[in-house]
């Protein structure tokens, strides 16, 4: 019927009004036009007698319209990248609401750092909540690459205030917030000058170093030429050497100049053995405040020496053992609604099991299935809720440690029921073969294996004797291994994963206890520091990182849990 209809269209048969853009005329029917939106409707019968047929409509182009006319006749409509905008202002202005949600779909699967502002100040002009959200929140994940764009000059003052309060504007450093303020100021000095106090109240200034503040901010001329943000630049300062004089224990405060805003992802310890029982406890680690946060939510099966990954907003648990069941059983939870669900199971029951992802799949490797140490691997299609064999290793491994890096899987380590493995192999998706690659230095069962700063790192483990503390570094191009810097603990059966360039390592056991202790690794300095323990003793955890959650708040240290300044310090005393 469309087709027939356009054809109509075209030949002008059966017309009854004429569109007019500047000097293009389009013949349609009304009964058509009022059909794809209401704003025709009103038009041709309210605002004009229905014996009218010429109508002259401004504010847009004619090839504009012409899509719009096609699209009320046809039901479809090309958008590229050159039109998008003007006809989403003109879907919006004329209320055609599926060519407003095709273009707002169309804007927000291309967001990137150069039209991430733009796009959200369209947004702000239309109504689509939708897209406004989804730009908003990509220039707040992105900012630290954003204030290098054009795009951010072309902020107002109101628009780049709002956006500089917020607790979810991720930087990892405060001193990159300052510096974004005199970015911009820099852009139109002349006009832009008189809002620094305005914006550097924005800046949570007391979570600067005392040095960065002498050196950077006290030595701003914007900063010494405005009375209002000298005072904002003592007050913050004076909190600052309370902290130092009285060395204060605290991750922040609640007031708005020195709490720490929200990280964009949070690293899980999930499950594990505590003392002679397996747990379903899930923690949350906080590293802008260096905390955890034991959630609400957790496991459906409490376990240890399963899996655990993050992927699309799902956490998956996979496998694993609670004492008296090997488990090949795979849940999942939406993170955003933290509700469970079970889905296909594995081929194999899988305990002591080796877990990464890799183009969109998860892939379970090895493990132990209550009778054997298991050769075989395989991996889950999530669109397919389907689990496939690929091809088995060379050697059995339970108890070892795997990675994604570079586009291939490693799986270092482990146990073949007889002896601790000092073996080590990688995975090629693309031809379905496994190749076995240079042995690590140590026997290392239990270990932790992860890929970060552009290696692939082997830590800790037991070697058939003892725990270890060692650790070594895998390069791919010379197919070797070489030695870094020891951990601080020894430990086994841990927690890994690599949050914001650090390598952390989570719980485990020390050849003694279950232990809480926590640390992480900067490949930059080559460098192990103690971070803040788990809440809960554990081995034999998963842990994974997560992000890109509209909830990240429910993950993360609450910040009304912060004391208060008023509380510590009189600041009236200080001033």
């Amino acid at each position: 019927m469309s087709s027939v209809l356009n054809e109509l269209r075209l030949e002008g048969d059966f017309c009854d009004a004429v569109i007019q853009v500047d000097t293009a005329e389009f013949p349609i029917h009304k009964n058509i036009m009022c059909n794809c939106s209401s704003y025709f409707r009103v038009l041709f019968n309210r605002w004009s007698s229905r014996e009218r047929r010429m109508f002259n409509i401004s504010g847009l182009s004619s090839e504009t319209m012409q899509l719009i006319i096609e699209f009320a006749y046809t039901g479809t409509v090309c958008v590229t990248e050159d039109n998008v905008r003007d006809l989403l202002r003109a879907a919006d202005y004329f209320n055609v609401i599926n060519i407003a949600n095709i273009c707002c779909t169309f804007l927000g699967e291309r967001l990137s750092l150069l039209n991430c502002i733009s796009v959200w100040q369209l947004s702000n002009t239309i109504y689509s909540f939708e897209l406004q959200q989804k730009a908003y929140w990509y220039i707040l994940d992105h900012f630290e690459e954003v204030v290098l764009t054009e795009g951010f000059s072309q902020l107002t003052v109101e628009e780049l205030s709002n956006i500089l309060e917020r607790d979810d504007l991720n930087v990892k450093e405060e001193s990159t917030v300052f510096e974004a303020v005199i970015h911009w100021i820099s852009r139109e000095p002349e006009t832009r000058s008189r809002h620094i106090a305005l914006l550097l109240s924005k800046v949570r200034l007391a979570l600067l170093s005392i040095d960065y503040m002498k050196m950077k901010v006290c030595q701003n001329n914007l900063v010494k030429n405005s009375s209002d943000s000298l005072s904002i630049v003592d007050h913050a300062t004076n909190i600052i050497l309370y902290i130092i004089t009285n060395r204060l224990n605290v991750p922040g405060f609640y007031n708005l100049v020195a709490r720490p805003r929200l990280p964009n992802c949070v690293l899980l310890a999930t499950g594990g053995w505590v003392t002679r029982d397996a747990t379903k406890a899930i923690e949350a680690y906080d590293i802008r405040v260096d905390r955890w946060r034991t959630l609400s939510g957790s496991l459906e099966l409490a376990c240890g020496y399963h899996g655990a990954v993050f992927l699309n907003g799902f956490l998956y648990c996979l496998g694993g053992f609670n004492g008296e069941e090997y488990f090949n059983r795979v849940h999942r939870c939406d993170l955003r609604t933290q509700l469970w669900d079970e889905i296909s199971p594995m081929h194999c029951r899988r305990c002591y099991v080796s877990v990464t992802v890799l183009n969109g799949h998860i892939y379970a490797l090895g493990g132990y299935n209550g009778n054997q140490r298991l050769r075989s691997a395989e991996y889950y299609r999530t669109e397919r809720n389907q689990w496939n064999l690929i091809a088995p290793m060379h050697e059995p491994r339970s108890d070892a440690s795997c990675s994604t890096f570079r586009n291939m899987i490693y799986i270092c380590g482990g146990f073949n029921g007889v002896n601790c493995l000092q073996t080590a192999e990688c995975y090629n998706p693309e031809t379905n073969q496994w190749t076995m690659i240079s042995n690590m230095t140590s026997l290392r069962s239990g270990l932790g294996v992860f890929a970060y700063a552009n290696s692939l790192y082997a830590v800790g483990g037991y070697n058939g004797q003892n725990r270890l503390r060692t650790a070594e570094a895998y390069n791919p191009q010379t197919d070797s291994w070489h030695a870094i810097s020891p951990m601080l603990t020894p430990r086994s059966n841990f927690g890994i994963e690599v949050l914001e360039d650090r390598l952390f390592v989570v719980g485990g056991f020390n050849g003694t206890s279950v232990s809480s202790d926590v640390e992480y690794y900067d490949a930059t300095t080559d460098v192990w520091s103690a971070a803040c323990n788990i809440d809960i003793d554990r081995s034999a955890l998963n842990c994974c990182v997560v992000y890109g959650l509209s909830n990240m708040s429910e993950f993360v240290v609450p910040r009304y849990s912060l004391p208060a300044l008023g509380e510590r310090m009189d600041l009236e005393d200080l001033d």
